[in-house]
């Protein structure tokens, strides 16, 4: 999966500056050029990356019509001051998703 974002990115000019993929969702911290909107930028990594991994590791060749690999939207914020924040954000996801769950576990 990274390698495939890494590449849609480099394509774009996008750079991916810290990046982590959860089961089930990814983190990214992106430095989009001012020319690309950050909805277009989010659509074209969505449906790019969808399309490969159909064609890579799920063998669809063709006939992508009403097939979904991405939920429809995505959460976006604009980084300026707290760049360094997220980053230690996006690198620490999974240790914070595991000790949430362990809070939720111990009914605290």
């Amino acid at each position: 999966m990274g390698g495939i974002l890494r590449e849609l990115c480099r394509q774009q000019g996008v750079e991916l500056i810290e990046g982590y993929a959860m089961r089930d969702h990814i983190h990214m911290l992106l430095m989009i050029p001012p020319k690309y909107s950050v909805a277009n930028t989010i659509g074209f990594l969505k449906g790019k990356s969808a399309i490969r991994i159909f064609r890579e590791y799920l063998q669809v060749k063709r006939n992508f019509t009403g097939r979904h690999f991405w939920a429809r939207g995505y959460c976006v914020s604009t980084v300026g001051l707290d760049e360094q924040m997220i980053r230690t954000y996006i690198k620490n996801q999974e240790r914070e998703e595991k000790r949430q769950e362990q809070l939720r576990l111990a009914g605290l």
